[in-house]
């Protein structure tokens, strides 16, 4: 019996970056898969992964599906491919599958002629920065250490200004050695309409960096406040509102918080079927499956075990996790984080003390707020 149907089919159209981020951990973490595959997906490659993805929307009756186009740097492949792989895809899924198509990219190779492209393919545009200042993004270079910093925000300007209403938003990495307040405000200056802000993937046989003193969940807790307490929604931010939401018991579905069932599968350039990238953050070669999009359905990736695990909810968690009074909310944190190595992913987060820290303060705030309830509403509405 597979599991619940995929709903979120990450493709990478280009596997090589034109940075080389210092921290990168698909690049310069312990996965080396990525070395032997093709630099960018072939058209047959493409031409199958929509055929399949089609195939899996058609057999689960999917009334919507999210596209997410991405690498290394997905804009390497050309806008003209982004935006003809995005169009076969909507033409082969049933007529009732609503198709949200997201490229992700570093923002740096975006030009005007670029992003009309993109927009009138009707792809969303995320962009990935560490911060909205040029001193957050120090460690973000290209390949001959020069800063990426300069066309990447006019990157995301260019979005926020010729194309507003397809800026999916900003993707930020929590760095806690930047002041969380200066950093939230410097991204606002980029004019986000969403936020989505990141742990460092990290482990327990690799901790993230700056780890102790659940530093994480303090400098969240920061932000959180400067964000709820601004007086208006300044921008969304998905960590914050997914908490919100799960707190109140309302539905959510986030892989860093809550046990709404997993539901995102890779294709790689070479269409090879893969897990998310993060489980590459813990031993070479942990997202494979062995799968590909010329020989299996991704119903046979739903079957594969590792994604029969992340789909078991609870039943798949360590005690500790199963005893917490947080675990509707927290579900164990996001599972590349939980793995020790000879022991798998059945551990507690490595950010589980972060994890507490900052739930239990949004927990506190929405227990002593007095703000009209209209406007906690319009938070994730």
């Amino acid at each position: 019996m597979s599991g619940q149907a995929f709903r979120q089919f990450i493709v990478k159209v280009h596997g090589r970056c034109n940075l080389a981020c210092t921290y990168c951990y698909l690049y310069a973490g312990p996965d080396r898969t990525w070395r032997s595959r093709p630099a960018a997906a072939a058209p047959e490659v493409l031409d199958r992964t929509a055929t399949r993805i089609a195939e899996h929307a058609r057999t689960h009756a999917l009334p919507a599906l999210s596209l997410v186009l991405h690498g290394g740097e997905p804009l390497l492949a050309g806008a003209g491919t982004l935006a003809r792989f995005t169009a076969l895809v909507r033409d082969r899924v049933p007529a009732d599958c609503a198709v949200d198509a997201v490229v992700q990219t570093n923002a740096t190779l975006l030009t005007p002629r670029r992003l009309a492209v993109l927009a009138d393919a009707g792809l969303r545009i995320g962009v990935s920065l560490d911060g909205g200042l040029a001193a957050h993004n120090a460690r973000r270079v290209d390949h001959a250490g020069r800063p990426s910093w300069p066309a990447a925000s006019r990157g995301a300007l260019l979005v926020a200004e010729r194309a507003p209403q397809a800026y999916a938003g900003v993707l930020t990495v929590v760095d806690v050695t930047l002041d969380p307040v200066e950093t939230y405000e410097s991204l606002l200056t980029l004019r986000p309409p969403a936020l989505n802000l990141l742990l460092p993937h990290g482990n327990w046989s690799a901790p993230p960096p700056h780890w102790a003193g659940a530093r994480h969940g303090e400098w969240l807790c920061a932000v959180f406040d400067r964000w709820w307490t601004a007086g208006r929604r300044e921008t969304r931010i998905r960590l914050f509102e997914e908490c919100v939401a799960l707190l109140l018991g309302l539905p959510a579905a986030t892989e860093a918080l809550g046990l709404a069932p997993f539901d995102a599968v890779v294709v790689e350039t070479d269409g090879s079927v893969e897990q998310v990238d993060s489980l590459k953050s813990a031993y070479d070669g942990a997202a494979r499956t062995g799968l590909d999009v010329f020989r299996h359905a991704f119903d046979q990736a739903l079957r594969h075990p590792a994604v029969a695990a992340r789909q078991a909810g609870a039943a798949a968690l360590a005690d500790q996790c199963r005893s917490c009074p947080l675990l509707r909310v927290c579900g164990g944190g996001h599972y590349a984080h939980r793995y020790r190595a000879g022991h798998g992913f059945r551990n507690p987060s490595v950010y589980c003390a972060d994890l507490q820290r900052l739930i239990r303060h949004i927990a506190a705030r929405l227990a002593t707020d007095t703000t009209p309830a209209v406007r906690r509403e319009e938070v994730w509405s």
